[in-house]
């Protein structure tokens, strides 16, 4: 299975989601790989990777090498490297994304990544792509490439209006270039059980009939100390409510597992923050 984790709003939590969720994948003993198209680099700095190491064999790196009629270049796997987490492997981000774009757009490279990906769904269970917060040509190939999005929603009116635009935006890309593309559902995230707004907005969410997984993650300042730790939290804390609750929206993944309007309105009503 190939999952892309995009919202085209920043701060949303994309990278801890994407990282975390493929940690416990690794940890239940699914071979898991990461890939990180964000310029930025977070999940990969997350993950154990640094700018300096493995330079030449990073997603921009395989989406940039040419080949020729005798020479197909190195394959897909040749970027794909361990981090120190069992199960657990990554194809790294670079800076050299944000130099690359613009030619790998004139020379429609638009599908690469999918065919590295089809290719790898040999070697990997389940892979997560994260993706940057714009609609641009690497959230595009991350979109063409996987077989169900997951969205970021942070309980926040500007989110809400970034959703609305990212569903437009995701169904005509859909129509054209990726048929196959469903909808996993929204990832309700740094979510406030004690606060108004957020279950105010949850309910705008079941109101357009969109999926949002049962599982809620409650905002924490754990996560930072993850980020700062480059430990994905099931190893970092393993009996914290937050990696519970990763833990637990992970199966929702799996198994499509939703929240009604009813059960949500209650969660809001009966979870301690």
């Amino acid at each position: 299975m190939i999952r892309v984790v995009f919202n085209q709003k920043g701060g949303v939590g994309k990278s801890s989601i994407t990282c975390n969720l493929a940690a416990v994948s690794a940890s239940l003993g699914y071979r898991t790989l990461v890939v990180d198209l964000d310029v930025q680099g977070n999940s990969s700095h997350y993950l154990g990777f640094d700018d300096a190491e493995w330079s030449e064999a990073t997603v921009a790196h395989y989406l940039s090498q040419k080949s020729g009629f005798f020479n197909s270049g190195r394959k897909p796997v040749d970027f794909v490297h361990e981090t120190p987490f069992e199960n657990l492997f990554v194809m790294p981000a670079s800076p050299e994304l944000a130099h690359v774009e613009k030619d790998l757009e004139s020379r429609y490279k638009i599908y690469k990544l999918r065919d590295a990906l089809q290719d790898l769904e040999a070697e990997f269970d389940q892979i997560f792509i994260d993706t940057p917060p714009n609609f641009n040509f690497y959230s595009k190939s991350a979109l063409i490439a996987a077989n169900e999005l997951l969205i970021p929603f942070d309980c926040d009116s500007f989110s809400l209006h970034a959703l609305h635009i990212l569903m437009d935006n995701v169904f005509e890309l859909k129509e054209d270039h990726n048929p196959n593309l469903e909808l996993g559902g929204v990832v309700v995230n740094q979510y406030n059980s004690q606060a108004r707004l957020p279950q105010q907005l949850v309910d705008v969410l079941h109101g357009d009939q969109l999926p949002v997984y049962a599982s809620f993650l409650p905002a924490s300042v754990k996560m930072k100390e993850s980020h700062s730790a480059r430990k994905p939290l099931v190893h970092l804390a393993a009996s914290h409510k937050l990696t519970k609750a990763l833990e637990s929206l992970f199966g929702d993944v799996e198994g499509r597992n939703y929240a009604s309007p009813e059960e949500a309105s209650e969660k809001g009503a009966a979870e301690p923050a």
